[in-house]
């Protein structure tokens, strides 16, 4: 029966061979689409230090920046939650491909001797790079707004829907214009359209709050063309007064000059 020592010492020939097909099995593992190359299953086995640890020192990837947290999204419509699906079909597909056959066919001698160990590590592989890939595929989301973006275009395919039953309900038969078709100026107008429109609600409004106080300002002026009238009938009728004292005192105004006179003379004379 086998020591330790002499599954270390076998396990040590065929290291190269092992690092060789662990890079031919890299290889062919970065030619999924969109999925990060994972850790060679040579570094992963040789994390432990009762086996080679001079050469897994050499081959331990590095550390993974930190990634940026998660974020709330939107609730996904029809084509991003299709959408999700897709990608986690492939990658579902992809890491069925890191079978037990095939992992164990780069690493012969450890998958004779040491078989748990090396399906331990094609765990961890398999678990590692689902998790690598599926932060990417969120960060992507994140920053790309797919899930907004994509509902957007539901929206817009639904409003043409809706556009296009509401035309066959009208008796519309005619097609509509492609947009690539039309004239430069009619597509102007109509990206122009809205914004003029909006522009022509904003001056109706001001027109109208300009003329409710112009009724004002002309009533006011009205109520003050009443009052001067006012005054100046009651002005022409003083007047009037006046002018009828002034020939009445005319009257009476030789009267009065001979009687001040004779009184002045009496006064004078005592």
């Amino acid at each position: 029966m086998a020591t330790t020592e002499d599954v270390h010492m076998s396990s040590a020939e065929p290291v190269a061979a092992a690092t060789t097909r662990a890079g031919s099995q890299r290889r062919s593992v970065s030619k999924e689409p969109s999925v990060p190359q994972p850790p060679s299953a040579a570094s992963q086995q040789q994390r432990d230090p009762a086996q080679q640890p001079a050469v897994s020192q050499a081959l331990q990837p590095p550390a993974s920046p930190p990634l940026p947290t998660r974020h709330v999204q939107l609730t996904p419509g029809p084509r991003a939650a299709g959408f999700q699906n897709l990608l986690d079909k492939s990658l579902e597909s992809t890491l069925k491909k890191v079978s037990w056959d095939n992992f164990a066919a780069c690493y012969p001698t450890i998958a004779a001797q040491a078989p748990a160990t090396l399906k331990a590590v094609q765990k961890q592989m398999i678990d590692r790079l689902g998790t690598l890939c599926r932060r990417e595929f969120q960060s992507i989301y994140e920053q790309r707004q797919v899930v907004a973006k994509m509902n957007e275009l539901e929206s817009l395919i639904s409003e043409a829907s809706r556009r296009k039953d509401e035309a066959g309900m009208q008796g519309i038969e005619e097609p509509p214009v492609p947009p690539h078709t039309l004239p430069a100026e009619q597509v102007f107008a109509a990206h122009l359209a809205p914004h003029l429109k909006q522009q022509q609600s904003q001056l109706n409004a001001k027109l109208q709050t300009v003329q409710a106080h112009n009724a004002k300002l002309f009533d006011e002026v009205q109520r003050q063309r009443a009052e001067m009238e006012s005054l100046v009938q009651l002005l022409e009728k003083t007047l009037e007064d006046i002018d009828n004292a002034s020939q009445m005192m005319d009257e009476v105004a030789d009267d009065l000059a001979r009687e001040t006179r004779t009184v002045e003379m009496e006064m004078a004379e005592k």
